[in-house]
């Protein structure tokens, strides 16, 4: 028996994106499920689109959203999200499933049964991020751009799969575990401690709360979805930023910097020296709490759809 779903959504003035959403899930496989929205902090329509959204695409989900206002201090992406996937843990036994998205955020019509299919009650699943299509103003080269961080990450995961396998994340996998497509159960969600109420980075630090408490994280490659390319986020240093980035980039043709594969590599050695060690937990903190690696190499070419063997 398939567990109930819960689908939680942070929206801040995304009255322009909510309904592209909210469309989205009305198309969805599965129609037997929750939605769970905090609008927070926004000074335009939001709940007004949300909730107009969910009547006109005669949606099939129950939709739970509720306004908020927090303090200057809180009132960012981890409160939001916070309060959304609390929403949504309060309307599901302790196995149900919580998925969270993002309001700008546009998934596929299996996304949620692609989630299901990949459901235990220890897993979390991380879903890949593609730009949306949807969205014609891009620049050609911000595609190509991608598709070489793409390949570029995916030499790195093969550096991992190589001298440290997860039994349970093998490939082929993406990468990609951030809120715009993350799901866990509400009992892992609950021993993890919620949502941290970070500005940022809250989505990867509820990932590693949840390892810590004894999640697993997968990243099946069936699993994911679309996200806006706007290049004006509701969180500094999000991918808002890395658009803007990508943007500067392609206009002025300069190739970005990336960490060396043989940094990769020395850092794959360590994790998996640290983790026997010290263990799991133990080594997630200490490699946060390491420096970022040196970006010495520029971003590899693409060279017959591989990644060139640039080092």
């Amino acid at each position: 028996m398939k567990p109930p779903v819960c689908v939680c959504i942070p929206a801040r003035d995304e009255a322009e994106h909510i309904g592209r959403l909210i469309e989205a899930l009305a198309q969805q496989t599965v129609q037997t499920f929750a939605v769970a929205i905090c609008v927070n902090n926004s000074s335009d329509a939001t709940h007004a689109k949300a909730v107009e959204a969910t009547l006109r695409y005669n949606a099939g989900f129950t939709l739970h959203i509720v306004q908020r206002v927090f303090e200057p201090e809180l009132a960012h992406a981890g409160s939001a999200r916070h309060a959304a996937m609390d929403m949504g843990a309060g309307l599901l036994t302790p196995d149900g499933l919580l998925l969270s998205t993002d309001a700008d955020c546009r998934p596929p019509a299996d996304w949620i049964e692609a989630n299901l299919t990949h459901f235990s009650p220890e897993r979390i699943i991380g879903g890949r991020i593609e730009l949306d299509e949807l969205e014609t103003d891009m620049a050609p080269a911000i595609f190509m751009l991608r598709r070489r961080f793409d390949a570029y990450w995916q030499a790195v995961r093969a550096i991992e799969d190589m001298i440290d396998p997860v039994a349970w994340d093998m490939p082929p996998r993406h990468g990609d575990h951030t809120g715009a497509s993350l799901a866990l159960s509400v009992g892992l969600y609950r021993r993890a401690g919620g949502v941290p109420l970070l500005p940022i980075g809250e989505d990867r630090a509820l990932v590693e709360a949840a390892i810590k408490a004894g999640g697993q994280l997968i990243h099946p490659n069936a699993v994911w979805t679309r996200a806006s390319s706007r290049t004006a986020g509701r969180a500094n240093g999000g991918m808002a930023a890395d658009m803007q980035r990508w943007i500067d980039c392609a206009a002025s043709d300069d190739v970005p910097m990336v960490p060396a594969f043989s940094l990769w590599e020395e850092r794959v050695r360590w994790r998996l020296r640290t983790r026997v060690e010290i263990g799991v937990a133990a080594c997630l903190e200490a490699e946060r709490a390491l420096p970022p690696m040196p970006c010495d190499i520029p971003l590899p070419p693409m060279a017959g759809g591989e990644m060139a063997a640039v080092q």
